[in-house]
C-alpha cells in the first residue's frame, strides 16, 4: 500500500488483475458470506468494506474498490481509503465554511483599508481563518494516522479474499 505523497488524507492504490471483473466481484460477494469481521457492499462495479458498527470509531476509515474490465480477460482494480462518508462530508463543509469567512473577512479588510478606517480586527480574523485550516488538515492527518492499523487490515481482508480465490 505504498503512497507517494505523504500528503496525501485519503491513500489510493491500483492493481491489475488477471482475472474478469465480474470473477473479482463475485469473490468479494462470497467473502461477504464466508465471515463477520468486515462489512461489504457492492454497488455495480464498486465495492465498499468497512468495519461493523461496534468496531468502528469516529476515524474509522472504509476501503473503496472500483474494478474495472480491462478486456475480457484482465481488470483494474483501484482502492480508496477513506472516512466514513459523513466524516468526510463534515470535514469539506468546515473547509467551505472558513474558506468563505476568509473570502468575507478578506473584503471587509480591503474595504475598511480602502476608506482608511482600522482594519486589525478583519486582519487577525483572516489570519484565524488560517488557522483554523491548519488545524482542519492537522485533525485529518490525525485521524489517518489514528486508523491506520484498521487501514492495514482492509487492505490485508481484500489481498486475503483475492488470494483464497487465487486472483492476482
Amino acid at each position: 500500500m505504498p503512497t507517494t505523497n505523504n500528503i496525501t488524507l485519503r491513500p489510493r492504490f491500483k492493481m491489475e488483475l488477471k482475472e474478469q471483473n465480474e470473477t473479482v466481484l463475485n469473490a468479494f460477494n462470497e467473502s461477504k458470506k464466508a465471515q463477520s469481521d468486515f462489512i461489504i457492499n457492492r454497488v455495480d462495479d464498486h465495492v465498499f468494506i468497512r468495519f461493523p458498527k461496534h468496531k468502528q470509531h469516529f476515524w474509522s476509515p472504509q476501503l473503496h474498490l472500483e474494478i474495472n474490465a480491462i478486456d475480457s480477460e484482465t481488470s483494474m482494480l483501484h482502492g480508496l481509503f477513506g472516512p466514513n462518508p459523513t466524516v468526510w462530508t463534515m470535514f469539506m463543509f468546515l473547509h467551505f465554511f472558513v474558506a468563505g469567512l476568509f473570502i468575507a473577512f478578506g473584503i471587509w479588510t480591503y474595504s475598511n483599508w480602502t476608506l482608511e478606517n482600522p482594519f486589525g480586527l478583519q486582519l487577525g480574523l483572516m489570519l484565524l481563518m488560517v488557522a483554523a485550516w491548519f488545524g482542519l488538515y492537522l485533525a485529518g492527518r490525525f485521524g489517518k494516522h489514528k486508523g491506520k492499523d484498521e487501514m492495514h487490515q482492509l487492505y490485508d481482508f481484500m489481498n486475503i479474499t483475492l488470494k483464497a480465490n487465487n486472483i492476482d
